[in-house]
């Protein structure tokens, strides 16, 4: 069986926010944008400029024996160091100091100050850092929700998911691979993680339908943003040492998202209680044979096509080679 077929994410260049209010955040799709400006960071987020500017803060780490770090099954620790030792470390190929081998790879995105209650916050986690970069004016001020540094070392690969807000990369250092399949093609993704690591080698005993997929694929150079909308699953391949910066805003209404939720990771209330109910009527269901489950189950699935399927969604999916069953995995919270 054949992978699928790559599609390249358009690139759009002399993007402002008009442009891309009108012709580009409508469509729903990734786009790269190339051109905006971030600011005086392309120049001079240097390894030595970041390890001074960062000083002795202490951050909190991923840190992993292998490049693929794998969030279902935990393949990676967590350790505290200084940001100065951070960035010298991450990039390093080979490390004369280390936690689990020499040549372990590193993984950071930001916390807020207090992580149980604040979003990470550029100009509060690193205000020396924040003038030297410019968040693009594509959205209000007040459906601001975050900005996460993310820095990892060369050939470090993060794990597929979604997220439930829309969102900027901005890759100011370093080259970043970039791969998506579109939002509705979730039957290869179990709760809120994809099991598939390896999307050029995928098991296709265990994932038959990952080709049905339609994968996008981009390389982000510095200086480029690549806009992520909500729900579209992607994965991302560290090409050389790199830093990002990822804001993040609220695009439905305020009170849709859990006020509780520094990370911005969690399902949005309604979707939360909607699932919540799934799972009672799929217990009330267990109380009947195993062949009412089975008829009762369909019926259910069919009012859940009439009732929530987007005629225009339906017909892209369809477009783009996708079947028009529900998806067979189950889903607690984004990545």
């Amino acid at each position: 069986m054949e992978l699928q077929e790559k599609t390249p994410v358009h690139v759009f260049t002399g993007v402002d926010k008009d442009v891309f209010l009108r012709d580009i955040y409508p469509q729903r799709r990734p786009a790269v944008l190339r051109g905006v400006s971030l600011g005086p960071c392309l120049e001079k987020w240097t390894v030595e400029y970041l390890a001074q500017k960062g000083g002795d803060k202490e951050v909190k780490i991923h840190v992993s024996t292998v490049p693929q770090m794998d969030f279902l099954h935990k393949n990676f620790v967590y350790k505290t160091l200084t940001f100065n030792e951070f960035v010298k470390r991450a990039s390093e190929k080979k490390h004369t100091d280390f936690f689990l081998c020499e040549d372990e790879s590193y993984y950071l995105r930001s916390l807020g100050e207090d992580v149980r209650k604040e979003p990470a916050d550029l100009n509060k986690q690193f205000p020396d850092l924040a003038k030297d970069f410019h968040i693009p004016e594509f959205f209000a001020p007040d459906q601001f929700f975050s900005s996460v540094f993310r820095i990892s070392s060369c050939g470090l690969q993060l794990w597929t998911h979604y997220d439930v807000m829309d969102n900027l990369l901005a890759q100011v250092t370093g080259r970043r691979g970039w791969f998506s399949t579109a939002h509705r093609m979730h039957y290869t993704f179990t709760c809120d993680k994809s099991e598939v690591l390896d999307i050029d080698s995928p098991d296709l005993k265990r994932f038959p339908d990952f080709v049905k997929a339609k994968r996008y694929e981009c390389v982000l150079e510095p200086g480029d943003l690549l806009f992520i909308p909500a729900l579209w699953f992607h994965n991302t391949l560290a090409l050389q040492f790199g830093v990002g910066v990822n804001v993040f805003w609220r695009h439905l209404p305020a009170d849709s998202y859990d006020k509780k939720d520094p990370y911005g990771n969690k399902d949005p209330v309604a979707a939360t209680r909607a699932l919540q109910a799934l799972e009672r009527a799929l217990h009330t269901l267990d109380e009947l044979p195993a062949d009412y489950r089975d008829f009762y189950g369909r019926r259910m699935i069919q009012r859940i096509q009439k009732r929530t399927y987007c005629d225009s969604l339906t017909n892209s999916t369809t477009q783009e080679g996708s079947d028009s069953t529900l998806p067979s995995g189950q889903f607690t919270k984004p990545g």
